[in-house]
């Protein structure tokens, strides 16, 4: 038999390659699939930061408690898994230590800015306030390898991921108004030196240069200029959109033009429907109940004798930080009920021009709720009550109560619906009759009388005259108590035409209120 045939017969020599490669082509793949397995817990370890970091950016609003709120929100609020980590279904979850002090240490680190252009932090955060960044490191996580060749000898080690957010906002459809800090020292040097205000103060502003505590002044938006204020102040909706709610500009100066147009939300027009800039929509407030009367002109007058609004011939006049007897009979001339009363003033100011408040600027919330509703409702202090259903018992009643109450029940008797005539052939109207087209009631839903105003510390800052980039400590909704005008004179005189008195609502939240007035908008970015 010939055997040299077979063995020059080479048609199974390709099987000893194969098999030999083969297991290079495995090591090969395994290292591939495993290479994707990293790759994929990676990204699932990079979208728990991102997720964790936009979460805890959201809290970072300035207020007590932020740090806390946010590292909570980095740690509790979200739910993430890893599916290509190490397998057992107990340890897929992705986490991040709950870390919740205000300083730049750990995995949840807090910072005052950070620059895009470097690539740099800013000074640590060292409290709630002067939080603005969040630096987020996820819990590390380790992939034991599925598929290449020295099982569970090559590991791919702690793998974690992190990622920096910051927190956007922005206030809109407000008139660009700020107010210098009034619980700032003159000595003070942190520009997010804290204002607490408890709703329900009032506060005494002045219309002036932005340069001492108390101070009401207002913002540039875009364009410069007194007219572009007064648009922002009176119109229904500001010409400029939204302005940041840190950041801002200052755009100083006792503005006539700019006073005129925030009184048009009291239903006053001082120079006839021109008080509108360019014509805009400046509607009255649907209750502008005021202390002032009129006979047939709709400007604005200290003569107790003009035809325009002014001030009743008994008008409200506390004789001390006391409220009125409401049992005084208002015919009594030693002692005369007013005529008319708008929403007052803390008794505190409204006792003389300065006042008896501690610092002359913050009130403590007690205004003379039972002469209001004896003058304009003729309720005793146990009736109005009944009638409202506000309950002192319960806590404060503020103006702000007292309005809504007003607007929700405006046919009631004596109720903003009603004009109500006074001596010398004068009329006091709570419901708009002078702003032009808008007569008898104005076509909008529209809180004339809520505003919110920037909280800034000027002495820190050192804010004189036109500033820009200016650092705001927080925004409040304020109600506007009463129409800027000089009310006495000399020893008498209660007022000035500058100033500006308000009611603290609260600090402004996000989203918009049911009559979308005030809006804030926040939204967190991530940075990297």
């Amino acid at each position: 038999m010939a055997i040299w045939p077979v063995l020059q017969d080479a048609r199974g020599s390709v099987a000893p390659t194969v098999a030999l490669s083969l297991v290079a082509l495995l090591a090969a793949g395994g290292v591939a699939f495993d290479y994707a397995r990293l790759a994929s817990m990676d990204t699932e370890l990079q979208n728990a930061a991102d997720q964790a970091a936009l979460a805890a950016a959201g809290q970072l609003d300035g207020n007590a408690g932020a740090c806390a709120r946010a590292a909570a929100a980095a740690a509790g609020l979200l739910a993430n898994e890893t599916l290509f980590a190490n397998d057992a279904i107990a340890s897929r979850a992705i986490t991040v230590n709950n870390e919740s002090t205000c300083d730049a240490t750990g995995v949840v680190q807090f910072y005052q800015s950070y620059n895009k252009n470097t690539d740099a932090f800013g000074a640590a955060a060292t409290s709630d306030a002067n939080a603005r960044v969040v630096l987020i490191r996820v819990n590390p996580r380790e992939a034991v390898y599925a598929l290449t060749p020295i099982v569970n000898a090559i590991r791919s080690g702690n793998i974690s991921a992190e990622a920096v957010a910051s927190l956007g906002s922005a206030i809109c459809k407000v008139p660009p108004v700020m107010m210098c800090n009034p619980a700032e020292p003159s000595s003070n040097v942190d520009p997010n030196y804290d204002f607490n205000p408890a709703e329900g103060d009032g506060l005494r502003l002045v219309i002036g240069d932005p340069d001492a505590p108390g101070n009401f002044g207002f913002l540039r938006v875009d364009a410069a200029g007194a007219k572009q204020v007064a648009k922002e102040v009176g119109y229904d909706n500001p010409p400029y959109g939204c302005m940041s709610t840190n950041g801002v500009n200052t755009e100083p100066g006792n503005m006539i033009s700019v006073r005129a147009a925030y009184n048009t939300r009291f239903d006053i027009s001082e120079n006839g429907e021109t008080t509108c800039p360019d014509g805009g929509t400046c509607s009255a407030s649907r209750n502008s109940r005021k202390d002032l009367v009129r006979s047939t002109g709709c400007g604005l007058s200290t003569n107790t004798g003009s035809t325009d609004w002014h001030e009743a011939l008994i008008p409200y006049r506390a004789p001390n930080a006391n409220p009125l007897d409401p049992t005084t009979n208002p015919m009594d001339a030693t002692n005369p009920y007013p005529e008319v009363m708008g929403y007052p003033r803390d008794l505190c100011h409204a006792v003389s021009l300065t006042g008896t408040c501690p610092n002359g600027i913050i009130g403590n919330g007690v205004w003379d709720i039972n002469a209001y509703f004896k003058v304009n409702y003729n309720l005793g202090p146990t009736e109005w009550p009944a009638t409202t259903l506000l309950d002192p018992t319960a806590g404060r009643v503020t103006r702000y109560d007292v309005y809504q109450w007003e607007l929700n029940n405006p046919g009631v008797v004596n109720g903003i619906d009603t004009p109500k005539n006074v001596s010398g052939g004068f009329t006091s109207h709570s419901s708009p009759v002078c702003r032009g087209s808008l007569t008898p009631n104005p076509p909008t839903t529209l809180d004339r009388r809520r505003i919110s105003v920037a909280v800034v510390n000027c002495h820190a800052q050192d804010l004189k005259g036109a500033e820009t980039n200016v650092q705001v400590r927080k925004w409040v909704d304020v109600f506007l108590v009463e129409p800027a005008i000089a009310r006495g004179s000399g020893p008498s005189q209660r007022t000035t035409n500058g100033d500006i008195y308000v009611e603290v609502i609260g600090v402004t939240g996000s989203g918009g209120g049911a009559d979308n007035t005030v809006t804030r908008r926040d939204v967190p970015y991530l940075i990297r």
